[in-house]
C-alpha cells in the first residue's frame, strides 16, 4: 500500500477519477498531499466531484500532468468528505507541500469563498 502512495503523493498532481450517478467517469487533476495512510486532496464544497463523491465514495486515482494526463498506472480507492477541523488540516498539509504557491491559493480561495468554501477530501488506495 506504501508503494503507491509514494507514488501518488511525490508528484504535483493527481488525476482522481470520480463516478456519475450512471457510471460515467469523469477525472480532475488536483492537488495531492499525503496523510499518512492516505492521500488529502482539497477542493471547492460545491464542486462537481464532491457532489459525485456524496453519491459514491470509490475513485480511482492516477500520477497526472496539469492537464489530467495521466502519467503513470492507476489505482483505485474510497474517498470520505472531511469536516470542517479535517478540512483544515488538509489545507494545511496542502500549504506545506506546495509552498508559497500553495499558500496564495489557499488564500485567494478563503478571501473568495470563506473557510466554509472549501472541504478536505481523505482518499485511501484500496
Amino acid at each position: 500500500m506504501t508503494e503507491p502512495l509514494e507514488r501518488l503523493s511525490a508528484g504535483k498532481y493527481v488525476l482522481v477519477t470520480t463516478f456519475r450517478k450512471d457510471g460515467r467517469a469523469v477525472g480532475t487533476p488536483v492537488w495531492a498531499a499525503r496523510d499518512g495512510d492516505a492521500l488529502a486532496v482539497w477542493t471547492a464544497a460545491d464542486s462537481g466531484k464532491v457532489k459525485r463523491l456524496r453519491n459514491r465514495a470509490d475513485v480511482r486515482l492516477a500520477p497526472c500532468d496539469v492537464r489530467g494526463r495521466p502519467t503513470g498506472g492507476e489505482v483505485s480507492g474510497r474517498a470520505e468528505i472531511l469536516d470542517a477541523e479535517g478540512s483544515r488540516r488538509h489545507r494545511q498539509l496542502i500549504a506545506r507541500k506546495y509552498g508559497l504557491t500553495g499558500r496564495l491559493v489557499l488564500l485567494g480561495s478563503r478571501l473568495r469563498r470563506g473557510s466554509g468554501g472549501t472541504v478536505g477530501i481523505r482518499i485511501t488506495p484500496t
